[in-house]
């Protein structure tokens, strides 16, 4: 098996069950916990770095703008799915973050096709617009485009596509991203701190372990996601994002007893339906190519 298919499936594993541990943390305002995030990832990907002697691709990259300027730009997307996930889950829309990763796949297929010059299949345009009408009904019954859903998925979208061609390792990548974000976070924090404010001083024991364990928390899925991507399609990663989405709606619904309304449901059967579509026309292009290799 493809390696990076596995790398890909535990950091949607991973990623379903964030939900778990955003309600660990559900005192702490949700900027606060994404700079905490930001911090103590770098603090864990430089003790990675620090172990493997890995430094020497840190000149280079000085010396390239457009790598700088691409990663300042992949930071930020980071950042911003970071605090609308984190806001999403703190503010009981655990499903509605769901569908943002439902989404996803259907705006990967998009993207390789724009920037990747993938040409996806006729079965994968019926899919993309299934969803497309199931995003139209959400937004009918809501009155209200489901934002929320929107941004997390355009956001880590764009993030997947730059990673992908990115010049950087997984490792490497992180550790660039987050030394990017880290002094803003690090300079509010300690601002917070000094004004006796935050959790780092209004905290118990409990709430900042939590919060420390956002390093590996964030960094482990992100590294494993980067170094998936690097090794399969878009279209794959498509295939494999499900598994994010479901956890988390199952999360949603039955953990956090979210209300869901039964007309919404006809939305969410529309996207299901394009990602079973997806799902099937992919297996059956496979079968088909598999006489043609032998």
């Amino acid at each position: 098996m493809n390696p990076g298919i596995l790398y890909a499936a535990l950091a949607y594993v991973a990623w379903g069950l964030f939900p778990l541990y955003f309600k660990q943390v559900a005192d702490v305002p949700s900027l606060e916990v994404v700079m905490h995030r930001t911090l103590w990832s770098l603090v864990f990907v430089l003790a990675v770095l620090l172990v493997r002697r890995q430094w020497a691709w840190m000149g280079a990259v000085v010396r390239q703008p457009r790598v700088l300027a691409a990663f300042a730009l992949s930071a930020l997307l980071l950042s911003g799915n970071w605090l609308t996930y984190v806001w999403a889950v703190q503010n009981q829309h655990v499903v509605d973050a769901s569908l943002g990763y439902f989404i996803l796949p259907l705006v990967n297929v998009a993207l390789g096709y724009v920037f990747l010059h993938e040409r996806p299949r006729p079965g994968q345009w019926v899919a993309v617009a299934v969803a497309a009408a199931g995003v139209l009904w959400l937004t009918v019954q809501a009155g209200r485009l489901p934002w929320i859903a929107l941004v997390l998925a355009s956001s880590f979208g764009v993030y997947g596509l730059l990673r992908k061609v990115a010049a950087l390792g997984a490792l490497e990548g992180l550790a660039l991203e987050t030394m990017m974000l880290a002094p803003v976070a690090a300079i509010v924090l300690g601002w917070w701190a000094w004004q006796g404010q935050g959790a780092m001083v209004q905290g118990d024991a409990a709430t900042l372990g939590w919060l420390l364990v956002a390093g590996p928390l964030t960094a482990v899925p992100l590294l494993l996601f980067a170094a998936g991507a690097r090794l399969i399609p878009m279209s794959t990663l498509g295939i494999l994002q499900y598994i994010s989405p479901s956890l988390q709606f199952a999360l949603g619904v039955w953990v956090f007893h979210e209300a869901f309304e039964p007309a919404r449901l006809v939305g969410f059967v529309l996207i299901w339906a394009a990602l079973c579509v997806y799902s099937a026309e992919g297996w059956w292009s496979v079968r088909r190519a598999e006489p043609a290799r032998l």
